[in-house]
């Protein structure tokens, strides 16, 4: 049984600093401005021999409980009761400060073992501060450098003595992100079997990443979902920076939620810490099986919806659309039957995608996406065995065969899957070359038409064989 860690302290001590050390990655975002973190993030850490859970929570601030900083310091006390012990984390360059001492009175009442953790002790200076921070009365301050890694063996025997040697050498089950694999032409997994057709394990976890425009409702879906305040929201437009992950079990199956930060149009971001919120993002559609676009119902299918869904397809995940504040909606009807038309019309290259209506502030429409996402994420690990695929091919081939170029017809010999997630076929033809797009188009809209694949990107890439006598010299 491992334990958990939260570190907590004012904004700006380097708490995401010490995160992404422990864990081993830059997971957390990490910025000279102060209060960069705002959600409260979990992740496996070890330290040396020390195996545990470490959750980074937002700085610690003295505001009003219905202001933003009001919402993240709930956030962060909820991280509190969650831990078995506390990094209570100061900035020794700097010394203590008024808030330094509230907090640290905040995290003496709540009863949990507490390890000072004196940061940025690598700066000129920092022993004044050091030593100042005797004063809060949570013992001895351990002296580290989180960005450079000094002091770790002293932060490891402070939290064996903190714990004892029972509870900090218990056992704690590995870390499973397993990275998503790629190839240059077709993306997805390998088929061992061409003329094997899959059946479909619903014991596996989901990886679900919900993304979309700034205050579409992404946070506000999550909680939702899974049913407690996980997430910071609120009426503010950009309040998620990190992308976290939650979690879940819906009807007996493990599912991990991805929330990311909204994405606005390239010209409209100018700060730096934008730009680290959205690769983050990115880098959450990457490791994603299926990727919820997140829709303001009242204003649908703006230039950066189309552009976020046209990534999401590029990337080979498998898009379901949420179209979110039904319940603001006045016409239902009128408005379903447009934005169904405005759909099939923009989102060509996933032709039938899944668009459901959804009120994440009342919690209506939630079992109906969750439907949907487990169906398109079937179809995103379907398999065709080859000797059905030519047979479709043989019936294409007679009703619409290739085009001549250049005076020469355009032959295909056969068609074979090579890859799921998503579904990747190879095409075996006399010149690649020289084959129209628009046939290509074709074969790819005939395929998931007759073997039922809406919704997900399909992969076509042409192949020819190889000449057996091509390079010979010609024989007199």
């Amino acid at each position: 049984m491992g334990f958990k860690v939260a570190i907590i302290g004012r904004p700006n001590v380097g708490k995401s600093t010490l995160f992404n050390r422990l864990v081993g990655k830059k997971l957390a975002l990490v910025d000279d401005t102060p209060g960069v973190t705002r959600d409260r993030r979990v992740h496996a850490a070890k330290l040396y021999d020390l195996h545990f859970d470490v959750i980074d929570t937002a700085g610690f601030e003295d505001a009003a409980a219905s202001t933003l900083p009001g919402r993240m310091r709930q956030q962060t006390e909820i991280a509190i009761r969650e831990a078995d012990l506390i990094f209570f984390t100061v900035d020794a360059k700097s010394g203590l400060m008024p808030d330094d001492r509230t907090f640290a009175e905040v995290v003496r009442k709540s009863g949990k073992p507490v390890v000072l953790v004196a940061n940025k002790a690598e700066a000129r200076g920092a022993q004044g501060g050091m030593l100042e921070a005797w004063e809060l009365g949570l013992g001895e301050p351990i002296p580290i450098s989180a960005e450079h890694g000094q002091g770790m063996p002293d932060l490891r025997d402070a939290v064996i003595e903190a714990l004892g040697q029972e509870r900090a050498f218990g056992e704690d089950e590995e870390d499973e992100a397993g990275e998503i694999a790629a190839s240059e032409v077709l993306i997805g997994e390998d088929i061992a079997d061409p003329e094997a057709e899959a059946s479909y394990d619903d014991t596996k976890p989901l990886r679900i990443a919900v993304v979309g425009r700034p205050n579409a409702g992404k946070s506000t879906l999550i909680n939702a979902l899974i049913g407690e305040e996980r997430l910071l929201t609120g009426p503010e437009a950009g309040i998620t920076r990190d992308s976290i992950s939650v979690d879940w079990d819906w009807r007996g199956r493990r599912i991990k939620l991805f929330d990311t930060a909204g994405m606005r149009r390239k010209s409209r971001i100018h700060e730096k810490l934008e730009v680290l919120s959205v690769q983050d993002g990115l880098r959450a559609i990457r490791f994603a099986e299926i990727v919820i676009i997140m829709l303001d119902a009242t204003i649908p299918f703006e230039k950066q919806d189309l552009q976020i869904a046209d990534l999401i397809i590029r990337e080979g995940r498998a898009p379901v659309i949420a179209f979110n504040k039904w319940d603001l909606i006045d016409n239902p009807q009128e408005l379903l039957a447009e934005l169904r038309e405005k759909t099939e019309r923009l989102l060509p290259q996933v032709r039938g995608i899944q668009a459901v209506t959804v009120s994440a502030e009342t919690g209506r429409g939630l079992d109906r996406l969750m439907e949907s996402v487990i169906k398109t994420h079937k179809v995103w690990n379907s398999r065709v065995s080859t000797g059905k695929l030519n047979r479709w091919l043989e019936g294409i081939l007679a009703h619409h065969p290739p085009p001549a170029v250049a005076g020469r017809r355009l032959k295909i010999k056969y068609v074979t899957q090579a890859k799921t997630r998503p579904p990747g076929f190879v095409v075996s033809c006399s010149r690649p070359d020289a084959m129209p797009q628009s046939y290509v188009r074709y074969l790819t809209n005939s395929l998931r038409e007759a073997f039922d694949m809406p919704g997900v990107p399909i992969r076509m890439a042409l192949r020819t064989s190889d000449n057996p006598f091509a390079g010979r010299a010609k024989k007199r």
